[in-house]
């Protein structure tokens, strides 16, 4: 199930992701106000993201795929994303 590239980009701002431009739409999460080494890209021009992007960007982001696309499209909350981190070892403290 491919996902519009700009409902990718809103739902991962809207959950810590800080957005850059360059040669492609770079995507870091943030916590606490803090740089992580969690991070995602999206290609300019890019209107859909099929799923073999999406399993890319899942794994990028440490998620599996359903994950992923609940947290783009918010049953997955900030706070509930930090929890899944924090399940696999991943502290931001």
């Amino acid at each position: 199930m491919p996902l519009k590239a700009g409902d990718v980009l809103k739902g991962l701002e809207q959950k810590g992701f800080s957005r850059s431009e360059g040669d492609h739409t770079h995507l870091v999460l943030y916590v606490n106000g803090r740089k992580t080494q969690i991070r995602t890209k999206v290609s300019h021009g890019s209107s859909e993201i099929g799923d073999h992007l999406i399993n890319l960007m899942s794994i990028q982001v440490k998620l599996e795929k359903k994950k992923f696309i609940d947290l783009i499209c918010c049953p997955l909350t900030f706070d509930g994303y930090l929890r899944e981190l924090e399940g696999q070892g991943i502290s931001f403290t």
